[in-house]
């Protein structure tokens, strides 16, 4: 591997590869479970030749999109580089490799910001350029530009290197972090901004997961709506005893839905599985071996991560929130706090109790953000 040099070539590579992090933050929707690239082609003399996205999947990635673009626009692309925001892909998936485009294309040079955590790539597409004659540079890892396009990939790489998805779980809250009054009543507790904002941050993920106490109450739908969306992520309901209604709004034609069981049971199994839900039986044990009678969360995680889910976005009650919390499963917290006080009630997540302080789960706060008259507070497990 190596670094970009200093002064006015590094000044533009790092010029380039902001705009190609741009087009990939800009289309960061689309293209899950890919990972959201971007790429730019630029000539010897500093002319931009070309452009380009990663597409939904099974569409063509960015150095497939930057080649069109620039073919386009009647530009000749031999002997430019390449710059993009992750390394060409080296293997046969829904498209064909990345690498082998830009060989063929005539590429003298590729500046990537990472190498691709994928197990099929890792390092071979960078090898493949190299043996081709393709001059290869990549950032290094600590560089602020990679630091923003793996963090545009959370999930991917998460999937990748953990083989379980990015966890959020995303909040609404009053000040004194209670969800839903004691009778149940949550709506609304934040403004429209911050529900339109939710959805935006729904839209990003692969699939949402909540729990059959939601489904059950609040008969919520879980999809976008309230933001534009090339995409509606799956939903997954961890169902313990398969109590999903079969007429559940969460029934939506096309839409994958998987539900978590801890309890067989054929005839509701085939009845969900008409309505078209995947039904997946995953049963918690005790350390004993007793059933728990609880779906296995951290198998629930694992599952997903074979299922293709790079960010996994909960919004679920104070029990299931409790348990994933408990079991140290979130990775991140999404918060909005409503300016004002509900007093008794529902509570963020219910876990513990903790004896000592040292018990907490400690949280770093990476963003604070007024949405409407709402605080959004994005909050990161720290490592202990």
């Amino acid at each position: 591997m190596s670094t970009l040099v200093h002064g006015d070539e590094r000044s533009a590579a790092e010029e380039h590869l902001s705009i190609a992090l741009q087009l990939a933050t800009q289309g960061r929707l689309a293209p899950p479970p890919n990972p959201a690239v971007g790429c730019v082609l630029i000539a010897p003399d500093g002319t931009e030749l070309g452009r380009g996205h990663t597409q939904q999947a099974g569409g063509p990635h960015a150095e497939v999109m930057a080649l069109r673009d620039a073919a386009a626009r009647g530009n000749r692309v031999q002997g430019a580089t390449a710059y993009v925001t992750l390394e060409p892909c080296s293997h046969h998936g829904r498209t064909g490799p990345c690498c082998d485009a830009l060989i063929a294309a005539g590429i003298a040079k590729v500046v990537a910001t990472n190498t691709d955590p994928n197990p099929l790539v890792a390092g071979q597409g960078f090898a493949r350029l190299r043996a081709a004659g393709i001059e290869v540079t990549v950032l290094d890892p600590t560089d602020p530009l990679p630091i923003e396009s793996r963090e545009l990939n959370i999930g991917f790489f998460s999937r990748m290197v953990r083989k379980t998805p990015w966890v959020r779980m995303k909040i609404a809250a009053s000040l004194d972090g209670k969800t839903a009054l004691p009778n149940g009543v949550s709506q609304w507790i934040t403004g429209p901004e911050a529900r339109a904002d939710g959805h935006a941050w729904r839209a990003r993920a692969c699939a949402i997961l909540t729990g059959i106490g939601t489904v059950l109450s609040d008969r919520p739908r879980l999809d976008v709506r309230l933001v534009e969306t090339p995409r509606q992520p799956h939903l997954v309901v961890v169902d313990s005893q398969l109590e999903t209604p079969l007429d559940s709004p969460i029934f939506v034609p096309g839409r994958k839905l998987f539900i978590y069981a801890a309890t067989e049971d054929a005839a509701k199994t085939g009845a969900l599985t008409a309505q078209g839900a995947t039904v997946i039986y995953l049963p918690g044990l005790h350390a004993d071996g007793r059933p728990t009678g609880k779906v296995d969360l951290t198998a629930l995680l694992r599952d997903l991560g074979q299922r293709e889910i790079n960010e996994l976005h909960v919004e679920a009650g104070h029990k299931l929130n409790g348990s994933l919390v408990r079991e140290g499963l979130v990775d991140e917290f999404l918060v909005y706090l409503a300016p004002k006080l509900m007093g008794q009630g529902a509570d963020m997540a219910n876990f513990g109790p903790l004896t000592e302080l040292s018990q907490a789960l400690p949280l770093t706060f990476q963003s604070t953000t007024m949405v409407g008259p709402d605080l959004r507070i994005l909050a990161r497990v720290s490592q202990r």
